[in-house]
């Protein structure tokens, strides 16, 4: 079964796009964090009664010194709450250019165009209070970001020169468990296992963090498909599973649970398939997910199909029975 819910922005969202490009979503105590991914920006709504609003925008370079400064987009693409602190993660990958011309030559000079924008390479830990304000965080960026420590990897260091959208190194989810931080990779996708990286973090002072040991690798046997949200569900994970490529599904919601000290490659038969996501074609494409108190599942959609956008300027996000 499938319910409905508004999420509604503000004037300064809408005009900036955010509600049609929400890449990440958390339930808290005070209501419902979200953030889209053309933005260094992420947003604070509250349940009215009839819908979610009276929306709060608070900008990243406010809490953390972002690498490349307040004003580039900071492409977050998950979040993550946990012991009183919010986290956010950036995709941590390179982009290609799009083609927006009809002239052969113009639009092979935009493909052979590959940017890189410093503030994708974050990982951000705030501090909430109880009235649901974030105060000073940390954050792991700059020389040594997350990328930094993967230059030598034998899986994953040939997919870092390479963009998101090419099967590229794409983070876009993250989760923490048992005060170890979790980051679901889109891609790369190896032979149709996906990857997700295990981490631990701790404060360096300064408002940095740091890795306090090596990371981990999971690789989970997903048929083709990339991770594209996670969330926690008791002991284990909930993870939003899509496509790595330009492509609209299928989509799936899959539940793993990681096993304390252990890495490596994990089967079919140790995943189970929680969901079977709807999906658009050129729209509605599942981003977000969370579990709510009550067992059922929110999904958001980037580039949301017209009829989810609402007259009063707002998005509707599905909520499913599971």
């Amino acid at each position: 079964m499938v319910h409905q819910v508004e999420l509604r922005f503000d004037h300064a969202s809408r005009a900036a796009e955010t509600h049609t490009n929400l890449s990440a979503i958390r339930l808290s105590r005070t209501g419902l964090w979200v953030a889209g991914d053309e933005t260094a920006t992420f947003e604070h709504l509250t349940w009215t009664g009839d819908h979610y609003g009276e929306q709060r925008t608070f900008a990243l370079a406010d809490h953390v010194a972002l690498p490349a400064g307040p004003h580039d987009e900071a492409d977050i693409e998950g979040m993550a709450l946990d012991d009183g602190h919010l986290w956010l993660v950036g995709s941590h990958s390179l982009k290609r250019r799009r083609v927006k011309s009809k002239d052969p030559a113009k639009a092979a000079d935009r493909l052979a165009t590959v940017v890189r924008e410093e503030n994708r390479f974050i990982v951000v830990r705030l501090p909430v209070d109880e009235a649901g304000v974030p105060g000073r965080g940390a954050i792991l960026a700059g020389s040594r970001n997350l990328t930094a420590h993967l230059r030598d990897d034998r899986h994953l260091a040939p997919f870092l020169a390479l963009p998101g959208k090419d099967n590229g190194f794409d983070v876009e989810g993250i989760a923490v468990l048992s005060g170890r931080v979790y980051l679901g990779l889109r891609g790369p996708v190896l032979r149709g296992w996906a990857v997700v990286l295990e981490l631990r973090l701790e404060d360096a002072g300064r408002g940095r963090l740091r890795m306090a040991e090596p990371y981990r690798k999971h690789f989970l046997a997903l048929g083709g498909l990339g991770v594209r949200d996670m969330c926690p569900d008791g002991d284990a994970l909930l993870l939003l599973t899509g496509p790595t490529m330009d492509l609209d599904g299928p989509v799936r919601v899959m539940r793993w649970r990681p096993g304390p000290g252990r890495e490596g490659a994990v089967p079919a038969d140790a995943l189970e398939t929680v969901l079977d996501l709807p999906y658009g074609v050129g729209c509605d494409h599942p981003e977000g997910l969370v579990r709510l108190p009550d067992g059922r599942l929110m999904v958001v959609y980037d580039s949301p199909s017209p009829a989810r956008i609402t007259p009063a300027g707002g998005v509707l996000a599905d909520v499913f029975t599971v």
